[in-house]
């Protein structure tokens, strides 16, 4: 490792860190706001259940490179534009947590939906602040393995010029030189473990109930 480069690229890393993160995180959000009604969709239809994961299935698997090739001639942007990697992001954490959402609903226990409607909760409510409390865990899960994804692929997308760590990469491909790749594989660990850690407090201080994994 260089560290006189590094000390001297740190204005950049930053840059290029702070673009990762918005690349990797605004899917994540517009997606888990999409998946959310699509799953109980989803959850509530048997008919529509392998129709809308059979889909999710078939969209996941198109080639992300392959996708923000496409996606500028379906929106009407340009290339370059970021705008290509968030919709691109935001179709594979639609794709992912579409059956998460559906299997998070499934898991509630029936007579926990039947106490709720003795308890006087009609269907929304009984959505809201019964069943998708409940549904957490699984939905937490899911956006863990979401928010990984989402931090690995948003690295392809240097191969057009969007600058984000993966621009280390392919700096340090041209350049024949490792310290670029070896600080933008570390960035990206970083960042993905410290997303998946704020998930997993998320997870905790949204359901308080749950018991507490004491180590022996």
């Amino acid at each position: 490792m260089n560290m006189e480069w590094l000390g001297r690229q740190f204005d950049n890393i930053v840059f290029l860190l702070g673009w990762h993160v918005l690349l990797a995180v605004t899917p994540l959000v517009l997606g888990l706001l999409i998946a959310l009604p699509l799953g109980w969709w989803a959850h509530r239809s048997r008919r529509i259940y392998p129709l809308l994961v059979g889909i999710a299935g078939l969209l996941y698997t198109v080639p992300s490179l392959a996708l923000f090739v496409l996606l500028p001639l379906v929106l009407g942007t340009k290339i370059l534009d970021p705008l290509n990697i968030v919709a691109a992001l935001t179709i594979y954490t639609v794709a992912l947590l579409v059956r998460v959402v559906a299997d998070a609903l499934d898991s509630v226990p029936e007579d926990t939906v039947q106490a709720a409607k003795a308890m006087g909760y009609r269907g929304y409510q009984s959505l809201v602040k019964v069943e998708l409390p409940v549904g957490v865990p699984v939905i937490a899960a899911g956006l863990r393995v979401a928010a990984v994804s989402n931090v690995s692929l948003v690295s392809v997308a240097a191969l057009l010029g969007i600058p984000q760590l993966g621009s280390l990469f392919t700096q340090g491909f041209q350049l024949r030189f490792f310290t670029p790749i070896i600080a933008g594989i570390i960035l990206c660990v970083v960042l993905a473990m410290i997303l998946d850690g704020l998930i997993i407090l998320l997870n905790r201080w949204l359901t308080p109930w749950t018991p507490k994994v004491v180590a022996s």
